[in-house]
């Protein structure tokens, strides 16, 4: 039950947080709308892991694994992803390109700890990708010809480097570090890292004071990064990356359904027959796990 819970967190929370990235991207850049929500949610979190955990010490070489962490799984990635919202990708299409992060996991996860996933593990992952190519199908051919085939690359890129942060944040717990600790150093890394290029490139430091962009900065650090990445990390640690990273194949879902409502979306009959595929292969894998 708990893992489920842990699932569902990570699904409804991850699967908002797309769109809402969107809007921040139009109202300002790329790398101070990641800034901006790194500081928030690193700021956050050391406040709490300073005022309701013991202070823990921790040696050189796990700091520059925090550092990775930070890098791959709060950091360039998200400039990455970012920059592809900002280009016009369709927040739907990015959803779908982060939940290719199954295939990416399984892959890292059996290079470079040497556990290989079971075949109903990788068989409700193929159904599943089958099901999510159906629902953009109609579609992929027409973002190619109005020229986002480098934002779809860098969604890839960003895809890959978050799949590298699992694998980092996977060896830290093997080693009794906490998800918190580890995030909340990560996040603190991430965001000084941010800090440092942001203002080597960037011509004007500004916060847009409008409402929809605070209050999705704030839902964006909260939520999105402290909330989710909890959850999923968690997961992970507790079922592996290969089976964790299957709520990457379905917050798509919930991110569709968003777009429908926000963006347009349209559910045509081949779109309808991808979701039902996707749970089919959801419902294969659980069944056969159990």
């Amino acid at each position: 039950m708990y893992n489920l819970a842990l699932y569902g967190v990570t699904i409804v929370v991850w699967g908002s947080t797309w769109i809402v990235t969107k809007y921040q991207v139009e109202e300002s850049s790329t790398l101070l709308a990641v800034m901006f929500r790194y500081i928030l949610a690193a700021t956050l979190l050391q406040l709490i892991v300073n005022l309701f955990r013991s202070k823990e010490h921790y040696s050189k070489e796990i700091h520059i694994l925090f550092f990775l962490l930070g890098s791959s799984l709060f950091c360039w990635n998200y400039v990455l992803f970012y920059s592809a919202a900002g280009s016009g990708l369709k927040t739907g299409l990015i959803a779908v390109i982060f939940s290719t992060i199954i295939s990416m996991n399984i892959f890292n996860n059996a290079l470079i700890f040497k556990e290989y996933p079971q075949l109903s593990t990788v068989i409700g992952a193929i159904i599943g990708l089958i099901g999510i190519s159906l629902v953009f199908s109609e579609d992929i051919f027409d973002f190619l010809d109005i020229g986002l085939f480098g934002s779809i690359i860098f969604c890839l890129l960003g895809t890959y480097l978050a799949s590298i942060g699992n694998m980092i944040s996977k060896f830290l717990q093997q080693k009794n570090i906490s998800v918190v600790s580890a995030n909340n150093w990560g996040m603190t890394y991430g965001a000084l890292t941010l800090i440092i290029v942001t203002f080597l490139y960037e011509q004007k430091i500004y916060i847009p004071t409008s409402y929809s962009f605070l209050s999705g900065l704030f839902f964006l650090s909260i939520f999105g990064s402290i909330i989710g990445f909890w959850t999923y990390l968690t997961l992970l640690g507790r079922v592996g990356a290969d089976r964790a990273a299957y709520a990457m194949i379905v917050f798509p879902i919930w991110a569709l359904t968003l777009s429908w409502a926000f963006e347009g979306f349209e559910w045509t009959p081949i779109k309808t027959t991808g979701v039902i595929v996707i749970i089919i292969g959801n419902l294969f894998m659980i069944n056969k796990s159990n």
